[in-house]
């Protein structure tokens, strides 16, 4: 167990879809233990497994009310249509936050590592948390969906500090 460094934007994990893991091993218990260590810490909603560096589809959440928890091969099972605009940042692309839209309700399901079905839903935070951290195993950074003139300015910023 321990706290993993996080991958940083342009390092090409975070743009390569993450596999499924199709076994629970004690590899795959090891990785669980590290996301969740790696979460734990002041500022972290969430950590998907490519932002350690590996390529496999689970991530894990420290959101206030709900405690650390993880979720193996997360699927996306229902967006509202109603809409949360609000700043959204990563631990990918420290210290920028940008306004980004996303449903204000989300709800997905997958496993734990004890292979028992999980859901997780949720508006607000949790909303932005799982669309956020389902993209990212998906290969894609919260930048991609910022409006035009938005991304325009933030791969500028990026490009300044990073």
């Amino acid at each position: 167990m321990s706290i993993r460094p996080i991958r940083i934007v342009g390092d090409p994990v975070l743009r390569t879809p993450c596999d499924p893991i199709r076994t629970v091993t004690d590899g795959t218990r090891h990785l669980i233990r590290d996301l969740e260590d790696t979460v734990d810490d002041e500022g972290r909603a969430g950590v998907a497994a490519n932002q350690i560096g590996i390529g496999q589809r689970a991530f894990s959440w420290n959101i206030e009310d709900r405690g650390i928890g993880h979720i193996i091969n997360p699927v996306i099972v229902e967006l509202s249509e109603e809409l949360q605009h609000d700043d959204e940042g990563c631990l990918s692309v420290p210290g920028l936050f940008f306004p980004r839209t996303r449903s204000a309700y989300a709800r997905c399901v997958g496993t734990d590592v004890d292979g028992q079905e999980i859901e997780l839903a949720g508006e607000g935070i949790v909303a932005r948390l799982i669309q956020h951290e389902v993209a990212h195993l998906d290969g894609e950074l919260y930048i991609d969906g910022l409006e035009r003139a938005v991304k325009k300015k933030a791969l500028r910023q990026i490009r300044e500090t990073l």
